[in-house]
C-alpha cells in the first residue's frame, strides 16, 4: 500500500478520486488526514471529528469489483475489516449497524462512505472512506458517539490500527472469491441487533416493530415483520429506532 498523509483536507475521499482521475494510481492507495473540513457521511450527513485525534482515511479499491450487483460485497469487506481489527485490540461488543456504521455496544464509534465509479470497460474504482473515532473524547450534541479512548480509557496509536485494517482488508479480498459464503455469513452475524425485536419507521414515518434477519446480495436490510412476512428495504426506506 501507499499512505499519503495530508494535515487538512476539505474531504479525503474527493482528493483520492481527483487524484485518481488525473493520473494512475495504485491498488490499495491510502489518504489520510488530521483535519477533515467537509466529511460526510451516509445520505450527505456531516462526519465531524476533533483534529488529530480519529482516524480519517480513503483508499482506493481497484480490481475487485466487476457487477453493478455486486457493489455491496465491498460493504462486507470493509466492515469485516474494521471489526475484525478492533476485536485485536479487545473493544467490547462490537457490531455493524447497517449498513456502514461501525458500533460498540449502542454507541456509534466509525461510519463508512463508499463511492464508486464506472471507468472504461466497465470496469469499477471504489474509493472506500472510513472515519473512525480513536482519541477524541467530548462530542457535543452527539449522545450515541463515542469513541475507542472513551469505551476503554486508552489512548491508541491511529495509524497502528489503519495499518491493521487495510492488511485485513488486502486479505479479506484475496480470499473472496473461494470465502464469499463464509465471509457473508460473518457479516450478517456480526450485524447491530440481529435477530432481536427492534422499532424502525419508514418512509411514510411509520412505525413498526421487526426482526433484521440478514442483508439482500444487493445490500437490502431484511426485516421480519409481525404477520412473519421478510421484507428488503433499501437505504432511505427504514429507520432503526433505538
Amino acid at each position: 500500500m501507499k499512505l499519503i498523509k495530508l494535515d487538512a483536507i476539505d474531504s479525503t475521499n474527493e482528493f483520492l478520486k481527483g487524484l485518481s482521475n488525473k493520473q494512475e494510481v495504485q491498488n490499495f492507495t491510502v489518504v489520510t488526514a488530521e483535519t477533515q473540513l467537509k466529511g460526510k457521511g451516509q445520505m450527505g450527513s456531516k462526519w465531524d471529528s476533533e483534529s488529530g485525534k480519529n482516524l480519517i482515511m480513503s483508499i482506493l479499491v481497484k480490481d475487485f469489483l466487476f457487477d453493478n450487483e455486486d457493489v455491496f460485497n465491498l460493504n462486507v469487506v470493509i466492515s469485516l475489516a474494521v471489526i475484525r481489527t478492533l476485536k485485536k485490540y479487545n473493544i467490547p461488543e462490537l457490531s455493524i449497524k447497517w449498513p456502514n456504521d461501525i458500533m460498540s455496544a449502542n454507541k456509534k464509534i466509525g461510519g463508512i462512505l463508499i463511492e464508486n465509479s464506472i471507468k472504461g470497460e466497465g470496469i469499477i474504482s471504489s474509493i472506500v472512506g472510513l472515519g473512525l473515532n480513536v482519541n477524541q473524547v467530548k462530542f457535543q450534541n452527539l449522545p450515541r458517539a463515542s469513541s475507542l479512548a472513551l469505551i476503554c480509557s486508552v489512548t491508541f496509536d491511529k495509524e497502528e490500527i489503519l495499518f491493521g485494517i487495510v492488511s485485513e482488508m488486502e486479505e479479506i479480498i484475496v480470499d473472496y472469491a473461494v470465502k464469499a459464503s463464509f465471509l457473508w455469513e460473518e457479516y450478517s452475524n456480526e450485524l447491530f441487533k440481529i435477530g432481536i425485536p427492534t422499532a424502525f419507521s419508514d418512509e411514510n414515518e411509520i412505525n413498526f416493530m421487526g426482526i433484521i434477519k440478514g442483508v439482500s446480495a444487493i445490500g437490502k436490510l431484511q426485516i421480519q415483520l409481525e404477520d412473519d412476512a421478510i421484507c428488503e428495504y433499501s437505504l432511505k426506506e427504514v429507520q432503526m429506532l433505538y
